[in-house]
């Protein structure tokens, strides 16, 4: 193209929620993050996984939907199989969000608790992760909260007898990976729905996974 595009084009709500430019020399392109509102660099194969995932799909979308239920309002289940959580909000009701959830080896379903939530929170990876990943090691101590943190803008973390699990639902930097198995066990959330239900739920709130089995009772 010769030199940075000068001007950006106008996009309307209902257009396209980013913008590619080249620059030059060697055309280093970027991408507008229009929810950033600001430019990042253009990864590839991040491109590619997006162009992949369902998190376009609009059964992903926050969204209200019929469920019928025993449990009582405020409680959260999450159907790992269909890629949903189900915040129940009584009268057969329920607030359905898309998820990413544990790749295969990672899965797991059980009865427990939030025991504590934090905001921008920050990522302390497991012994087991560092031991798998040596790239996690420099953050043995903490990785400070913020937007390239992978627990996102909120996490929720998940108890099981007074005692921390290690797994949370939490936010995450790479929203095209909702509605993929893919994480090691967190169950992950575009970032608006992580804040959307860290302000409804409290602590003590009953979480249950469910992996497989009877399909729940919702649409």
């Amino acid at each position: 193209m010769g030199a940075v595009m000068k001007k950006a084009i106008a996009l309307t709500a209902c257009a396209l929620a980013t913008l590619l430019v080249a620059t030059a020399p060697g055309f280093s392109t970027k991408i507008y993050d229009a929810s950033a509102k600001k430019w990042i660099e253009y990864d590839p194969k991040r491109a590619k996984s997006a162009a992949r995932s369902p998190a376009s799909d609009p059964r992903f979308a926050r969204q209200v939907v019929d469920f019928r239920t025993a449990e009582l309002p405020g409680t959260i289940i999450i159907d790992s199989e269909a890629k949903f959580l189900y915040l129940v909000l009584g009268d057969f009701k329920a607030l359905r969000y898309g998820v990413g959830v544990g790749r295969e080896g990672f899965g797991w379903s059980g009865v427990v608790e939030i025991g504590r939530t934090a905001e921008w929170p920050t990522w302390t990876p497991p012994k087991e992760m560092i031991e798998r990943d040596p790239q996690a090691a420099k953050f043995a101590n903490g990785m400070p909260g913020g937007p390239d943190n992978p627990l996102g803008a909120r996490a929720l973390y998940l108890y099981e007898g007074g005692r921390d699990t290690i797994y949370r639902i939490h936010g995450t930097n790479e929203p095209w990976s909702i509605g993929l198995n893919i994480s090691s066990g967190c169950i992950r959330m575009k970032n608006e729905d992580i804040e959307d239900l860290y302000d409804r739920v409290e602590i003590g709130a009953k979480v249950i996974v469910i992996m497989q089995g009877p399909a729940l009772i919702g649409s």
